[in-house]
């Protein structure tokens, strides 16, 4: 019997209009959080990320370490292509790296999405060797377990899943798993800026911070360098006859010590320092390396006018002072592009009962290079961590499942509805 609506009861029309509304919307029709397939699929992939995770932690691939790095590369491009992307072994852009790794994956929808990882870490040679992969009840340890190899496994089981869902719906995704970014990304500048013309959006897999945050705003990260040229003597015959560059460059880093140290805003640490050449040689040269975080680009230009200032008051005579920088990434500011990923992240991850944080800090990254271009970016979608570039460095293991959940389901999203790209 054929019923016209009009001839049910009130209760029994509202629901007969909700079960039509839902039938012609399948994507909020589908389960989503725990219940949702995503979640299912990313939670049944827990055994295989660690066991992957285990094999690429376990490759050295300190910056600048071209050998071991290319044996990184080859691993994710390997993984890569099992996936069924199209990849392409990228020359860096100085000799002295390994290859970065670009895949391509098509789809049928409109998002073009970005997601931008790194393999190398900045711990040398042999350091496996040391201090392999290991594991407790609570956390994975290893050099670059978190900074960055666990995103960037992350993102090789994102992939996976997205095939064993049947998604498809996004124009093209590109993952990028670059070699340098250790060092501010020299051998992949310009691949970095080829890609983000052709994409909505940037994905980044830094790690998350505890206790579950995203990345929404970045310092960017400058080397100022001070250099001292004074005049050699013989250290017992005649010292009077040196000039003393080791003396002269203590002072202007004490000139230099009223810049903050830590917080939010600018801050300025002495990370090197060198003098001399032979212990009874007055120093003729003396260097330190000053490494700024900003929060504003004015700040880097602020930061370089007092030190050349500083430069012009010495206090042992005929020394030279020379200041130099060389900037690594600009700052991710906050910003309203950034501001509403993460929103869309937040009800993501609130679909599966969980909360969402959002801060900053002062490592930076390729997102700012995102966010000059005019492309959206959200910014530490890794796994959760803590202790990077130290050997207590870890991975919190019960954020595999729920960032997994997060990324994947991000992609699905965006690649059905991508941001407008800015200016």
């Amino acid at each position: 019997m054929i019923v016209q609506s009009g001839d049910l009861p009130m209760r029994f029309r509202h629901a007969a209009l909700i079960a039509s509304f839902l039938a012609s919307t399948p994507a909020l029709a589908a389960p989503s959080g725990k219940d949702g397939p995503v979640w299912k699929a990313a939670a049944a992939a827990r055994a295989d990320q660690l066991a992957m995770l285990e094999k690429l932690v376990n490759i050295d691939s300190g910056t600048g370490d071209k050998a071991s790095g290319q044996k990184a590369s080859d691993f994710v491009a390997s993984e890569l292509r099992a996936m069924g992307m199209t990849v392409t072994l990228v020359p860096a852009e100085l000799p002295t790296l390994p290859d970065n790794v670009v895949g391509t994956l098509k789809g049928t929808g409109k998002g073009r999405i970005l997601i931008i990882c790194h393999t190398d870490t900045v711990f040398g040679p042999g350091t496996v060797a040391n201090r392999p992969f290991r594991m407790d009840d609570k956390r994975a340890y290893g050099p670059g377990v978190s900074d960055e190899k666990g995103g960037v496994i992350e993102g090789l089981f994102a992939i996976r899943l997205l095939n064993q869902l049947k998604q498809r719906d996004f124009a093209q995704i590109t993952f990028l798993a670059e070699t340098s970014e250790e060092r501010g990304s020299p051998g992949t500048r310009q691949l970095i800026d080829k890609l983000l013309a052709d994409a909505d959006v940037e994905l980044n897999l830094e790690p998350g911070d505890a206790p579950d945050i995203v990345t929404v705003w970045r310092k960017g990260s400058t080397a100022f360098k001070i250099d001292v040229k004074g005049r050699p003597a013989h250290a017992g015959v005649a010292p009077q006859d040196g000039r003393n560059a080791a003396l002269e460059l203590v002072h202007q880093i004490q000139l230099a010590d009223s810049l903050p140290k830590t917080g939010d805003g600018l801050t300025a640490n002495v990370t090197l320092m060198s003098a001399g050449s032979r212990y009874n040689i007055i120093p003729e040269d003396a260097s330190a390396t000053i490494n700024v975080r900003i929060r504003e680009k004015r700040q880097g230009e602020e930061t370089d006018a007092f030190l050349q200032k500083n430069a012009q008051t010495t206090v042992i005579p005929d020394t030279k002072v020379t200041v130099s920088h060389e900037a690594s990434f600009p700052p991710l500011p906050t910003n309203p592009a950034t501001e509403t990923l993460a929103d869309r992240a937040t009800r993501i991850y609130a679909a599966a009962g969980l909360t969402l944080g959002r801060g900053g800090n002062g490592g930076a990254s390729e997102s700012a290079l995102a966010h000059e271009a005019g492309v959206a970016a959200l910014d530490g979608l890794g796994p959760v961590g803590g202790g990077f570039h130290s050997e207590q460095e870890y991975l919190e293991l019960n954020s595999l499942t729920p960032r997994l959940y997060l990324l994947t389901s991000l992609i699905i999203e965006l690649g059905k509805n991508p941001p407008a790209r800015g200016k």
